[in-house]
């Protein structure tokens, strides 16, 4: 299965959009490598009869020697710029097939999940993404139920959590039931104004829940990030059923610029299933990712899913 990854590009032509209504923009494709231009051939000096060259005076050495510099320089250049289209090229070739199909690559499964090929949201015309200029206070134009990620091939999709709007109660049963009280006065303050959810179960029982909360600015954004990862640092604010947690060190490679990241994992001995779940604060939005699994969550796919939400929400 291919790894996939995102590359944010600049905003794309569309309608102009308000970015906290519910229509959202349509999807485009992150655009593909452009391919370097195919060389110009150089022509070659025409070739002078021996007759006519001895009758007609010898050239300037120096005009003569500057022009074949001249040219060695342009075939040169030629040479290289196909040299580097043909590497780009395979380059591409190579990130693009599945691993087993590249010789002396052939692995057995990792078990990564099969997901579908992930776009950038359009943006309305001349929003900008965040992190770029003009965009200081480092909003999510785009529209938000675009920003969540696609549940994997094979996966039977939650009918309530399909990828649209949700109401708070979806994100709150993400909390023990004695904790939900506190954190929907603490949202309801901070001026939260959208929460977009999706959730699947793979065949291997594993459940998904991505929810994405954005709220009027990334001070409230960044101050309930700091609120929640607090409380689990005191062993409060806890997912329902897990009473012990424990830092999540498998997605310490994931590295997204301008987000936080907090992964944590239901400590042993849990159970008859283990939650992992994490959390990412990019700008003006908070993501949260949940699984779940009967006898334990499997580490690979737990890592893949979060670093996909981060690179959408990057």
């Amino acid at each position: 299965m291919t790894e996939q990854t995102l590359t944010p590009e600049p905003s794309a032509p569309s309608a102009p959009t308000d970015p906290t209504a519910p229509p959202g923009a349509e999807a485009t494709a992150v655009p593909e490598a452009m391919a370097a231009p195919e060389a110009t051939p150089v022509p070659e000096t025409a070739s002078v009869p021996e007759t006519a060259a001895a009758a007609a005076p010898a050239p300037a050495p120096a005009p003569k020697k500057t022009r074949r510099v001249l040219r060695g320089v342009a075939r040169w250049t030629a040479a290289v710029l196909v040299c580097g289209g043909v590497g780009a090229g395979a380059a591409m070739g190579i990130t693009a097939v599945e691993r087993t199909d590249v010789p002396g690559l052939a692995t057995a499964p990792d078990g990564r999940w099969d997901y579908p090929e992930l776009t950038l949201p359009a943006l309305p015309e001349g929003a900008p993404r965040p992190w770029t200029d003009g965009n200081e206070g480092e909003i999510h134009h785009a529209d938000l139920r675009k920003l969540l990620l696609p549940a994997p091939k094979g996966a039977t999709v939650d009918p309530g959590l399909n990828g649209g709007w949700a109401g708070l109660d979806p994100y709150l049963a993400l909390l023990a039931e004695k904790d939900r009280g506190e954190a929907e006065r603490y949202v309801a303050d901070s001026a939260l104004r959208h929460v977009a959810a999706r959730g699947w179960t793979t065949p291997d029982g594993t459940t998904t829940r991505v929810h994405l909360l954005r709220f009027a600015s990334v001070a409230f954004a960044e101050d309930f990030k700091d609120v929640t990862t607090e409380k689990i640092s005191k062993s409060d604010g806890l997912p329902p059923g897990v009473e012990e947690a424990e830092v999540d060190t498998s997605v310490g490679g994931i590295d997204v610029p301008y987000l936080s990241l907090y992964a944590y994992a239901e400590a042993e001995p849990y159970g008859p299933e283990q939650t992992r779940w994490a959390y990412i604060q990019a700008g003006d939005t908070f993501g949260v990712v949940t699984q779940t699994r009967r006898g334990g969550t499997p580490t690979v796919p737990f890592q893949q899913t979060v670093a996909l939400q981060a690179q959408l929400l990057g």
